[in-house]
């Protein structure tokens, strides 16, 4: 038995008018071909169900149709044609069909709903345009390139080079987006965009809070005794640092504005000092130490002795 139009809009043949606009609304947002792109099955659903819609969504062709005077491609029956050419013989349409207006409003209604509005010159679904899909990439850039901002030379899926521009300060997950470089529109609609999602890789050195860089920087232990300047790494290049005399390790000293500069902040660079041994404990600096603890003594340990935790 032939599916009829009611069963393919999933209704009953007593449903109302607004039982079939509603149904045929959740139909359209469900197999639209723009929401199911490559998906055959439901495109081909998606066009019976606009063909249903087309006659039982006017109130006068579902007359007719349920009448047996139009199939289900609106098409007149052999009975209707005859009636048509011999039963009216005075030229009158006894059949008023309506205006397509009412066709027209339902899709304006459900698309721009589903798209925001966007809507092509014509009346008919067919002239309906619609923004192409976006395309998504993914793209690696280094700590330094996102830091300090860049371009990168990159192929697009249509085989055409672009220099892409990395904003200053841009960090892991964020989307650089290309206007027009996605797939083709629909009916003359535009184009859509090309949406690249940035993963910055990490740095042996150098490592990011917010607008801030980090580091960690070695100190000979002569270094921290004496204090001085040592030369320090930033992103932009190597700085003088002063360390003060009898620095520890753990002590956090701030290069200012030597962070990261972006969205009209600029941060700074904090380093964090470590004393290093030598790989090699020799003679000279063995004696030296005994008599440094055996003359110069104290203990680092005090405040936690005192506090009963040593």
């Amino acid at each position: 038995m032939p599916e009829t139009l009611y069963k393919v809009l999933g209704v009953g043949k007593n449903a109302s008018q607004s039982d079939i606009k509603k149904a045929y609304r959740t139909l359209m947002k469900e197999l639209h071909p723009d929401l199911n792109p490559g998906d055959a099955r439901k495109e081909e659903r998606f066009k019976k169900v606009s063909a249903a819609h087309d006659i039982l969504g006017d109130a006068e062709k579902r007359k007719r149709y349920d009448a047996g005077e139009i199939d289900d491609s609106g098409q007149e029956t052999p009975q209707q044609q005859y009636y048509r050419q011999y039963g009216n013989a005075r030229g009158q349409n006894p059949f008023q069909n309506r205006s397509a207006y009412q066709e027209t409003g339902d899709m304006g209604d459900i698309f721009s709903q589903m798209f925001g509005g966007r809507r092509g010159g014509g009346a008919g679904f067919g002239q309906q345009s619609f923004k192409g899909q976006d395309r998504r990439y993914n793209m690696k850039v280094s700590f330094l390139e996102a830091a300090l901002g860049s371009k990168k030379q990159v192929t697009m899926a249509d085989g055409a080079s672009l220099n892409i521009t990395i904003p200053k300060g841009i960090e892991s997950g964020k989307t650089i987006r290309l206007k027009g470089r996605g797939e083709p529109g629909a009916n003359g609609g535009p184009t859509g965009d090309a949406l690249i999602a940035i993963e910055v890789e990490g740095h042996p050195v150098f490592s990011r809070n917010g607008h801030d860089i980090e580091i960690t920087l070695p100190l000979t232990l002569y270094e921290a005794t004496l204090g001085g300047k040592v030369e320090v790494p930033t992103i932009k290049g190597n700085v003088g640092l002063n360390i003060p005399a009898g620095a520890n390790s753990g002590k956090v000293l701030r290069l200012k504005g030597r962070g990261i500069e972006a969205a009209r902040k600029k941060g700074d660079q904090l380093v964090t000092l470590s004393i290093q041994m030598p790989e090699v404990i020799d003679d000279g600096l063995a004696s030296f130490m005994e008599a440094q603890k055996k003359n110069h003594p104290y203990d680092p340990r005090k405040k936690m002795k005192a506090a009963g935790y040593v």
